[in-house]
């Protein structure tokens, strides 16, 4: 690796970060680089950090992007800190920037490199005075600062509202014909255990009580066929408690969707592979998700949904961020934290899905708590004949979606940390 006079490090962690945080941001970064003719002398590199929330194939997704001089995976995050040289040259100046995992793994890279720090705070910052500067979503975030931290932080809006939301009317009229629903299991391993054993119960009871409506599932790009297959078989400890099989995935030709999964009781789910998902996505009239970034992206294209937590098997879930995942891992701390969970964390928080969030109402449903799939298909089949309710989550929804340009604002930051 050649020296390089400066170097922009990325800290991220799991498959939404990567794909709605990093990968606008670097692309506006990159052009202005480009534009100031400094691409020799600046080096981008990405260091994956800790998170039980990951599926393992972050890595290759980021290299597959080219885009970075450097990439280090999660597992060698702690050798990263001890020893940053065995990875590579290091240029003498830098600037660390958060997008993803725990604020802490920034902090702790930033000082361990002798580099500055830029943290992109959704809705807290919360090691202010270890930053250099920090980009908040909103104003919310700006006012928990204090006085002095206040003069670092500069707003710059919501990087979801950068997702690409152009019209394209070149797909198939065969998909603009049916009623589509959209079932996003989510990205994570922990979130997966559940979701596809339930979500596949669920999407056979829809098919049984309605034939014309067509079901969809954008895989994540940090998923595989591979993953669906474990996660609806024995080895899933969850999939006990569920009916419903894959029979077989079929790949498709001269088609949008790269294969078709068939259960054992024949219900049809076309899969997309493909990324990024968002046009075929804006074809369905609803979407059935589980909570996470997965509420942003379909809010920032307008999608109306349903959010469905089921919280009865919590126990085997495991997915939390940053240290509090690694404890995690341990049998009786795991124990103490789905307690604390069940018994005042999802008790006392107001909203899961992140428009209802931000909105601090209900604008999309939730179903937080021991709901089945049957009842969710029945709440869905209801929903998706309603079309007041749907145009009414549509109207709200647009009313929430941020101004796009936050990317290019945090890359601005960044670019004038590097100049200066």
């Amino acid at each position: 690796m050649k020296k390089k006079s400066f170097a922009v490090v990325v800290i991220s962690n799991g498959p939404g970060e990567l794909t709605t945080w990093v990968k606008p941001v670097i692309y506006e970064l990159q052009n202005l680089i480009n534009l100031a003719k400094s691409k020799n002398d600046i080096s981008l590199r990405l260091a994956l950090v800790p998170c039980p929330n990951a599926t393992g194939r972050e890595y290759q997704v980021a290299k597959g992007w080219q885009e970075f001089d450097l990439i280090t995976s999660a597992p060698n995050f702690w050798k990263l800190l001890i020893n940053p040289y065995k990875f590579g040259v290091w240029p003498d100046k830098g600037i660390v920037v958060f997008l993803g995992g725990d604020q802490f793994w920034s902090v702790l890279l930033s000082k361990r490199l002798g580099y500055q720090s830029i943290t992109y705070a959704e809705w807290v910052a919360r090691w202010p005075r270890w930053n250099y500067l920090i980009a908040a979503m909103n104003n919310n975030v700006k006012r928990k600062l204090s006085e002095k931290n206040k003069k670092k932080c500069v707003v710059i809006g919501d990087l979801m509202a950068d997702i690409n939301n152009h019209n394209n009317d070149s797909y198939p009229t065969k998909i603009k014909d049916h009623k589509w629903i959209a079932i996003l299991p989510g990205s994570k391993k922990a979130k997966l255990s559940i979701g596809i054993p339930y979500f596949l119960e669920m999407a056979e009871y829809i098919s049984k009580d309605n034939k014309n409506l067509k079901i969809l599932i954008p895989m994540a790009p940090t998923t595989n066929l591979d993953d669906y297959l474990f996660f609806q078989s024995d080895k899933n400890p969850i999939t006990k408690f569920y009916s419903s099989r894959i029979k077989n995935i079929k790949k498709t030709k001269n088609s949008v969707f790269e294969y078709i999964i068939e259960t054992q009781n024949k219900t049809k789910i076309h899969l997309i592979s493909s990324y990024p998902q968002y046009e075929i996505l804006k074809n369905c009239i609803l979407a059935v998700t589980t909570v996470g970034a997965n509420t942003a992206e379909l809010a920032s294209i307008n999608i109306p949904m349903f959010v469905v937590l089921p919280t009865q098997h919590l126990e085997y879930m495991n997915a939390w961020d940053g240290m509090i995942g690694i404890l995690a891992k341990v049998s009786f701390v795991n124990k103490i934290i789905t307690y604390l969970l069940k018994n005042w964390y999802l008790k006392n928080k107001k909203y899961f899905a992140w428009p209802n969030i931000k909105a601090k109402k209900f604008i999309v449903p939730e179903r937080i708590g021991k709901y089945y799939p049957k009842e969710i298909a029945k709440e869905v089949l209801m929903l998706v004949n309603n079309e007041k309710a749907l145009q009414e989550q549509k109207y709200n929804l647009s009313k929430q979606r941020g101004k796009k340009g936050a990317a290019k604002k945090l890359a601005q930051m960044i670019f004038k940390a590097i100049i200066n």
